[in-house]
């Protein structure tokens, strides 16, 4: 099986997507590839220094640079991972065909509590798309945007949370 692509996504790519792009490639799964976009940002931004400060001081974030998301990087990904419910709509509105692979991060992580055992990663993925349920916004990654270090802090927390439920699955 070739490598599966993980597309994380947000409004800005400077804070939430980018930050969980950098924790999962950390994790040094094998076969998986991360990415993140925006659905409002601006090419060639940094990631947010109150973010860059919350992460773990062995991620070097400093190549990073926001990208707009575009329709070649939702063709190119097998999984859309997205931040909040408005980021998943934002891509079905785009995109319709994919309700099957595009999910909250918190979606995800509550559907991974359904698969069963012994699946391989193609029939796990396959089965995420089966058992998706809903997308609560009660789940969604909050937005630390221009909210200090404390908020930057507490995303960062919640997508290591969010991310230590996922990022088994995604493994061979």
């Amino acid at each position: 099986m070739s490598a599966v692509k993980v597309l994380f996504v947000c409004t800005g790519n400077t804070c939430r997507s980018p930050s969980a792009e950098a924790l999962a490639r950390a994790a040094g799964l094998d076969g998986v590839e991360f990415a993140s976009a925006g659905t409002h940002a601006v090419d060639g931004e940094s990631i947010n220094p109150d973010l860059a400060a919350a992460l773990p001081r062995d991620l070097d974030t400093s190549g990073f640079r926001s990208r707009r998301l575009t329709p070649a990087l939702l063709a190119d990904a097998d999984l859309v991972v997205t931040m909040e419910v408005a980021h998943r709509s934002f891509v079905l509105d785009e995109r319709p065909e994919l309700r099957r692979t595009v999910f909250t991060l918190g979606q995800l992580a509550t559907a991974v509590g359904s698969l069963p055992e012994g699946l391989d990663r193609a029939a796990r993925l396959a089965h995420l798309g089966d058992a998706r349920g809903h997308a609560d916004p009660a789940l969604d990654v909050p937005d630390p945007y221009r909210r200090g270090t404390e908020a930057a802090s507490g995303c960062v927390a919640r997508l290591e949370e969010l991310l230590r439920a996922v990022l088994p699955v995604l493994d061979r």
